[in-house]
């Protein structure tokens, strides 16, 4: 796999093709804690949309959709929908410079408006890695028959800047729709763009 790194202001900047999970194929299972310790696993959300987003808070990319507004306004939406929307870090417990723990991360969401289903804590990294997600965001969406549906970016425009968010193309909230309404998805898999997941 090529992962290309890149400079920023504020990070390491990551823009990583998909190829180890295969889009049309079943989601990898998982169970994993979320910040109030609560088990959560695929298996419990048999026959509903499950998104899945990567998340750093730390991470300019993520503070672009998240200080847009952009990424809550998509939460609440789709969740409105019924859609399963579960947030993931994947940082490494055993590295205190980038692991938050849930509490902690759990703060974190509630700062930001976050209207996630439930906010994962992938200390292990083993979803993480069984999904191949590279940077944050990196979005994945499973469908109501559990397949992998889309792996990519959040739109079209990988920079950190605000204001890119209302022209760029809606790859994954497109995607959302169409997987929703049981319609095939264009660009099903795609570069994501973000920070590296501090694995």
């Amino acid at each position: 796999m090529k992962l290309f790194a890149y400079a920023t202001l504020a990070g390491a900047f990551a823009l990583a093709s998909v190829t180890a999970k295969e889009v049309g194929k079943a989601a990898p299972e998982f169970a994993v804690q979320d910040t109030a310790g609560k088990v959560v696993s695929l298996a419990d959300q048999k026959g509903k949309v499950v998104v899945l987003e990567w998340v750093n808070f730390g991470c300019p990319f993520v503070k672009k959709h998240y200080g847009s507004g952009n990424m809550q306004k998509l939460q609440e939406t789709y969740t409105g929908k019924e859609v399963v929307w579960l947030t993931v870090s994947s940082a490494n417990k055993d590295k205190p410079d980038n692991f938050v723990e849930g509490s902690k991360l759990s703060e974190l969401a509630k700062d930001q408006g976050s209207k996630a289903t439930a906010i994962l804590v992938d200390g292990d990294g083993k979803l993480g890695k069984a999904y191949d997600a590279k940077v944050t965001p990196h979005m994945f969406i499973i469908d109501k028959e559990g397949k992998l549906a889309y792996s990519g970016a959040i739109d079209s425009n990988p920079s950190s800047d605000k204001a890119d968010v209302a022209t760029a193309d809606k790859l994954f909230a497109n995607a959302l729709d169409n997987v929703i309404a049981g319609k095939p998805v264009a660009d099903a898999k795609n570069q994501p763009y973000g920070c590296g997941i501090k694995y």
